[in-house]
């Protein structure tokens, strides 16, 4: 019998014994993990690890072909994405889902267009929408003056902080984040890893994939490692150190040898 009682002790998600077919193909071959409230999680693979199908289940882009997926300790089958915000869990993308073109405040309210006046005249708040764009970006650090600039104006960095505070302010309770400091740079990376800090602070749960181990121990509280679509360990960061984390991932070994065998110099 599942319980239901939402307690400070119960994951905002806990997934057990995932797995996902396509035909003859296995792309996920029963993945565990659980996210808490005020907690980041990192996960950890190589291309093909499982992590992008992982992410799609847990987002409502793709139903699993078996296994316990529970929020809040209630169980679950979304049909949408749309479910999927419904239930709190919030999706940022590698790509982000953003128009370049349109202004900051088209794409921070972008589905979710703040309305006034009454049918048939109804319009956009648009002051509405930009008090709250430039207040939103401001807690953050970041000085939009302007928010009727184009997004694609703001550097790589501002732009995923853009998407973040998205969804935090639309009620997200765990954040997915795909990659988000793949193609940053280091300034950018660190204003990123920096805001991920501040949401988990405000007790937000964060899903955070990557292959950079770096990245993920600066931030990381817990580490799962998938590997061919299991998962291969779930670790605190006192119970592993970065090298350990680095030869969990595949190719990990492989790297430490042809490192030996050019001097060190990888």
């Amino acid at each position: 019998m599942v319980s239901t009682t939402n307690d400070s002790n119960t994951p905002i998600i806990d997934v057990s014994n995932i797995v996902k077919h396509y035909g003859s193909v296995i792309a996920l071959s029963g993945v565990s993990m659980q996210v808490s409230k005020g907690e980041v999680l990192c996960l950890l693979g190589d291309n093909g690890a499982g992590k992008s199908t992982l992410i799609k289940t847990l987002s409502g882009v793709v139903k699993p072909s078996g296994g316990n997926f529970l929020v809040e300790g209630k169980p679950v089958s979304f049909d949408s994405p749309r479910d999927a915000l419904d239930a709190g869990i919030a999706t940022v993308y590698q790509d982000l889902a953003m128009i370049p073109l349109m202004s900051i405040t088209r794409n921070f309210f972008m589905g979710r267009e703040k309305m006034k006046g009454v049918f048939p005249l109804r319009r956009l708040d648009l002051k509405h929408c930009d008090d709250v764009t430039r207040a939103e970006m401001a807690k953050i650090g970041i000085d939009i003056r302007d928010p009727n600039q184009a997004v694609g104006t703001l550097s790589g960095g501002e732009r995923q902080c853009v998407a973040i505070a998205r969804a935090v302010y639309f009620g997200a309770k765990v954040l997915i984040l795909d990659e988000p400091t793949s193609a940053l740079g280091v300034a950018q990376t660190s204003m990123v890893l920096k805001y991920i800090h501040q949401v988990q602070q405000k007790g937000l749960g964060v899903i955070f994939i990557t292959h950079n181990v770096r990245h993920a121990y600066a931030v990381g509280n817990r580490f799962t490692i998938l590997n061919r679509g299991k998962t291969l360990g779930t670790f605190k960061k006192d119970e592993i150190d970065i090298d350990a984390l680095q030869n969990l991932m595949a190719g990990g070994k492989e790297l430490q040898s042809l490192s030996a065998e050019l001097g060190g110099t990888i």
